[in-house]
């Protein structure tokens, strides 16, 4: 490894504390650090900076401290040979699991080769309609389809792999990835999934009919989703969270798996259970 990349939750003192004073220790150690736009101009270095979507392709080891959301600006863009640290700042986080007294010790045994990552599968999400050209994205966590706070219910056509599967009427659809099963997925009511099986969720927001529950499906298999009425306004497509767009009436959402993963350095303290199991609260009263 020679560049390692940085990103922080700026808003976080903590987390600007860490960036800064990680990106010291790397340096006075050999290491290039580089890090995304925000964190840089947050700390005054600029020596090498670069959008979060490009931060990944030009470092071998990416850094992050802050929580989930921090974690998915960077990660999602990542190329899938470069590994990624998620570092909790304190936040309620699934994917940063690794706990800022532990991260040193991490830190040095990535650095000398000694490491676990877990690949995490990813979408591809694209956009068809008129006057849509290239629009495409790359989903670590989920898809989502949204009204607005004034909008009506949303009624969506959903096929898979070319074949119907039913419209779905209520305040929206996430189309989630096992990894982000525990993310808005969760709070929906859908399932936890373990984070390297091949699989999609659909999960229904809010149904209109009850009888719409979440299913689970082949990741191999395509998915389309599409407005099934003419007249809905205000629906917004949603990607991890971090950017979306309104969708219009012609407008067809494809959501596939991407060839790509992004590698996930594991703690060598705790498994995901553990993770589960704190996170969750299980087994407390």
């Amino acid at each position: 490894m020679r560049t390692i990349g940085i990103a922080a939750k700026t808003i976080s003192a903590a987390a600007r504390e860490m960036a800064e004073k990680t990106a010291a220790d790397l340096r006075a150690r050999g290491y290039e650090v580089a890090f995304d736009s925000d964190t840089g101009k947050d700390l005054g270095d600029a020596h090498q900076v670069w959008p979060k979507s490009e931060l990944g392709r030009h470092c071998d080891l990416l850094i992050t401290f802050g929580g989930d959301g921090t974690l998915l600006s960077i990660a999602r863009h990542a190329p899938e040979h470069v590994p990624v640290i998620g570092v909790n700042m304190g936040t309620l986080g699934f994917l940063t699991e690794i706990r800022v007294e532990e991260f040193p010790h991490v830190l040095d045994r990535v650095l000398e080769g000694d490491y676990n990552v877990e690949p995490r599968v990813t979408f591809n999400v694209s956009v068809t309609g008129e006057g849509r050209d290239n629009v495409n994205f790359r989903v670590l966590n989920d898809a989502a389809i949204n009204k607005s706070a004034l909008a009506r219910i949303i009624e969506m056509r959903v096929s898979v792999a070319g074949l119907f599967v039913s419209t779905f009427r209520g305040d929206g659809l996430i189309i989630s990835t096992p990894t982000g099963s525990t993310a808005y997925n969760l709070s929906a009511g859908g399932p936890i999934i373990y984070p390297t099986m091949g699989a999609v969720l659909i999960t229904p927001i809010c149904p209109h009919m009850l009888t719409n529950r979440p299913i689970v499906l082949p990741d191999e298999l395509d998915i389309e989703v599409r407005l099934a009425s003419a007249d809905q306004k205000d629906i917004f497509l949603t990607l991890d969270g971090q950017e979306g767009f309104e969708l219009r009436e012609t407008d067809r959402v494809w959501i596939r798996k991407s060839a790509e993963h992004v590698l996930m350095v594991q703690s060598p303290d705790k498994n995901y259970f553990d993770v589960l199991r704190s996170k969750l609260k299980w087994g407390e009263g």
